[in-house]
């Protein structure tokens, strides 16, 4: 039974005993018609539905997976396979396991992840709904292709094959259906060989709603795809409110700034500090991010960045900090002794806050500074 096989075919279920039986039956007839040394192993993940009794009666190989989830329902299968490839399919007959040879050619050459791209291979009517179809996976698509400079055009089929250790090194976690996302994203971060192959998808033959919640799911892959990349979750946005809101404080300094008819104040000045305060803490979420991850070993953190990271140091930190603070402090007490001089009555806003908002900023932003450097030296540790 330890015995290492060519191929596993894995199909997660979950209450799939309309349409597991004949997804078996194809996946062994395809076995047997290929001459390929396989076994085909259901993960299941609590069926109620007779589905187990129906797969070892079909002579798959069953293996019990507690955690609820689609990824969970993988991962638990994926340590269980048997084979140096793995092809994983949905059990609800929409994918074709007849015509798995372009996955395993593909894999035989060396490829350790191999995915599936519907799109190119056509999608018949009804099998995909409309939102899916036309929104949520080319959008997903797009912005994993963007966010990770990869070149697949389908992240989430659900028919792919990969090299089962390959795949384990990368210590996938999600347990929902956002694991689709994460096995692509780990395997575009850390460097594995990736292509697509063409397939088919159909009507599933289940006549309960499928598994998949759309906004629900949609959402946690959007959240996945954001998290595992800080450029642009954090340092691209705070990097754009940073600039803008300083430059906007460089032209409001002296005087108000017309355009057109509009003009541009003190108001405005305060919206700009607002900008720049949190713009700061923004782009320092993107430097804590990637020291947690390099603690962490997280393979988000390029060898480059890491050795950025080491020259930036709570104690260079601090001193800018203190600077900041310090002159702050300092065009505060200018702006006091202003007060003063009129025995502390009325002030000319359009003057005083000139100074005290860029005043204020600069304290709040030394403050940020020193607090973020002290953190920033604990993850260091």
């Amino acid at each position: 039974m330890d015995q290492e096989l060519e191929l596993t075919i894995l199909m997660p279920c979950l209450n799939e005993a309309e349409t597991l039986e004949i997804c078996i039956q194809k996946a062994k007839l395809f076995l047997s018609q290929e001459h390929i040394d396989g076994e085909v192993l259901i993960a299941d993940n609590g069926s109620t539905d007779g589905s187990r009794e129906i797969a070892e009666a079909n002579g798959a190989r069953v293996v019990s997976v507690p955690e609820r989830g689609y990824g969970a329902a993988l991962q638990g299968g994926n340590a269980a396979a048997r084979g140096k490839y793995v092809i994983m399919g949905d059990a609800d007959d929409s994918y074709d396991f007849l015509h798995l040879m372009p996955f395993v050619e593909k894999l035989r050459e060396g490829y350790e992840l191999v995915m599936g791209n519907r799109f190119s291979g056509g999608i018949e009517k009804g099998a995909m709904p409309f939102l899916h179809r036309y929104l949520g996976n080319p959008v997903l698509s797009a912005i994993g292709r963007v966010l990770y400079k990869s070149n697949i055009g389908d992240f989430h089929c659900g028919l792919r094959g990969y090299d089962r250790e390959a795949i384990q090194r990368l210590g996938l976690k999600c347990p929902g259906m956002e694991y689709a996302s994460e096995m692509v994203v780990m395997a575009t971060v850390c460097g594995l060989r990736i292509t697509e192959v063409p397939t088919t998808l159909k009507p599933d033959g289940r006549s309960r709603r499928p598994h998949l919640r759309t906004f629900r799911d949609g959402w946690r892959h959007l959240k996945f795809l954001f998290t595992y990349c800080p450029r642009w979750l954090f340092l691209y946005p705070g990097g754009f409110l940073l600039i803008l809101g300083l430059i906007g404080m460089i032209l409001l300094a002296r005087d108000p700034v017309q355009i057109g008819d509009v003009v541009l104040d003190i108001h405005t000045l305060l919206y700009m500090a607002g900008f720049v305060i949190v713009g700061l803490q923004t782009v320092f979420f993107k430097l804590l991010t990637d020291a947690y991850a390099a603690h962490c070993g997280l393979p988000i953190v390029s060898l480059r960045q890491e050795h950025h990271l080491k020259t930036i140091t709570m104690e260079k930190l601090a001193l800018i900090g203190l600077a900041l603070l310090a002159a702050g402090i300092c065009l505060s007490a200018v702006s006091f002794r202003s007060w003063a001089v009129t025995a502390y009555g009325t002030l000319e806003p359009q003057i005083m806050m000139r100074r005290t908002i860029p005043a204020w900023t600069m304290i709040i932003c030394g403050l940020q500074l020193i607090g973020n450097g002290f953190f920033l030296g604990i993850l260091q540790s």
